[in-house]
């Protein structure tokens, strides 16, 4: 069985972008993966900004992205790039980290203007950890989604659309033999 993992560089709880990465965990597990989270909000802040990634939560972490097939890394975009709270973590793991693994980037942000984060911002942090098979990725606006009676919700069926036409590129990867 496939292993993912979805790291989520979030501030926020709720959080309309884990909404969207909801999606893709379920996507994920309806084609036969284990998905783990490694939400970096719950991480111990002293050790984030310490630098001390010999703590035990940051090393479980390590662990799990090192067995894994499949990395998800998403943030919403601020000033024009991703969170400083994942920007933090990215630099506390091992450098080949991501070697021999599909990577899916997935940002949010409050418009288009802010697009091309994922190749400008993430992408290039991604392939210094090894990653060498990044898929295209996908950028969401945050008014994609909605919250209704307490429950988020895609609204948007463009995203949707997209969504389903990574996560299917995904599926291909795997068939191609990239060991996932």
């Amino acid at each position: 069985m496939p292993k993912s993992v979805i790291v989520s560089g979030t501030l926020s709880e709720p959080s309309k972008l884990e909404v969207v990465l909801q999606y893709v965990e379920g996507s994920l597990r309806a084609a036969g993966h284990e998905v783990e989270w490694i939400r970096v909000r719950r991480l111990p802040p002293q050790s984030l900004l310490s630098g001390e990634a010999v703590s035990e939560k940051l090393l479980d972490g390590q662990t799990r992205l090192a067995e894994s097939d499949v990395v998800v890394v998403a943030s919403p975009v601020y000033k024009a790039s991703y969170t400083g709270l994942l920007k933090a973590y990215l630099d506390l793991l091992p450098q080949h980290i991501l070697a021999g693994k599909v990577v899916l980037p997935v940002a949010m942000g409050g418009s288009l203007a802010h697009m091309l984060t994922i190749d400008y911002a993430l992408r290039p942090v991604l392939s210094a950890l090894g990653a060498e098979h990044v898929l295209r990725g996908v950028y969401v606006t945050d008014d994609a989604v909605e919250w209704r009676d307490g429950v988020g919700v895609i609204r948007d069926l463009d995203v949707l659309s997209e969504l389903e036409r990574t996560l299917n590129q995904l599926r291909e990867t795997n068939v191609k033999g990239m060991g996932v």
